[in-house]
């Protein structure tokens, strides 16, 4: 377990420990309404660089909204994929080029989009409980957990642009993120189902979308 630079936070990487308070919803809401900047670089910090479940959930909230982005979000779905490979290849703490540590959260999301993404988290705690934690954690889930997040993250990113395909994947990592951190295994299946369908969707309507486009273009 990590502690936070001054913040108070205690998170392990992949999963709250079954003692944890206040409820991750409230550290959450906690951070977003800070005064400070809001920064990438802030939330790995502030959480403990091991948390890759919060990264995830932060980065892909907004793509996982019902609502065409326009290719807006592509900057946080390549974060996304970069932060998933590190957690393939096993390492332990985020690493983050300069640039990508300076990327104002606040500007990026809004503040009624920050305050609908605490909303859904504690929507999601009220029904999730540990179920097969073990099942959550551990080097094996946690290589699992990268590729099924890069895969569903760049399906999102190759999504076309306004066509709303990018939802279903981004969803995908969000519930499965929030599994992760709940220890919660049935939360975890069912990201991964979403995402799932989220590629098949891509594949089969993307096609589609972009042969209409060419054809009105």
């Amino acid at each position: 377990m990590r502690t936070g630079n001054g913040h108070g936070i205690k998170l392990t990487p992949m999963a709250r420990p079954a003692d944890a308070s206040p409820p991750f919803s409230d550290v959450l809401a906690q951070w977003l309404d800070k005064d400070e900047p809001r920064t990438l670089g802030d939330l790995v910090d502030a959480f403990g660089e091991k948390s890759f479940a919060v990264v995830f959930i932060v980065l892909l909230s907004l793509p996982a909204l019902p609502l065409p982005t326009g290719g807006v979000t592509h900057v946080f779905e390549a974060v996304a994929m970069l932060v998933a490979v590190q957690l393939v290849i096993g390492k332990d703490s985020i690493w983050l080029p300069a640039r990508w540590r300076r990327l104002d959260l606040r500007g990026r999301t809004g503040e009624r989009l920050t305050r609908a993404l605490v909303r859904r988290v504690r929507w999601f705690e009220r029904l999730s409980r540990r179920r097969l934690p073990y099942l959550t954690g551990g080097r094996p889930a946690d290589a699992l957990f990268g590729a099924l997040v890069f895969a569903f993250s760049l399906t999102a990113f190759l999504a076309p642009p306004f066509s709303g395909l990018d939802t279903l994947p981004a969803l995908g990592v969000v519930i499965m993120s929030l599994g992760v951190l709940l220890a919660d295994f049935v939360l975890v299946a069912a990201g991964t189902l979403i995402g799932c369908l989220g590629i098949a969707a891509v594949i089969g309507l993307g096609g589609l979308v972009v042969q209409v486009v060419n054809h009105l273009v």
